[in-house]
């Protein structure tokens, strides 16, 4: 491939240009690469699934089929580990509404 020439470089750049250009050369130029992409088969909106027996919201975090939400196991929180919850967070940042939900969680399990 030959080397490209750009104008108005200060002294000695030129050198340094070919030199690096030498070393490392360019690619193709866009028109080269515009013509081997559109070479590649298009599949169109209107063209039959590839995968007729997987949900459409497959790989989305909602509806079914495999997702983020669906492969995490869901872990059931018991009363005690909230209301300790509760109380450290109320420990650390007292608060009016913190110890109101506090309070309310120790009346219903009273």
């Amino acid at each position: 491939m030959a080397e490209a020439e750009f104008t108005g470089q200060t002294y000695g750049q030129a050198t340094q240009q070919a030199q690096a250009q030498r070393a490392v050369p360019t690619g193709s130029p866009p028109t080269e690469v515009q013509a081997q992409k559109m070479s590649a088969p298009v599949t169109g909106l209107t063209a039959p699934t590839e995968r007729p027996d997987e949900p459409i919201s497959a790989g989305s975090p909602f509806g079914p089929g495999p997702n983020r939400v669906s492969n995490q196991p869901r872990k059931l929180s018991s009363v005690d580990e909230v209301e300790d919850q509760l109380a450290v967070l109320y420990e650390l940042y007292p608060n009016e509404g913190l110890g109101l939900l506090l309070s309310r969680l120790r009346e219903r399990r009273r």
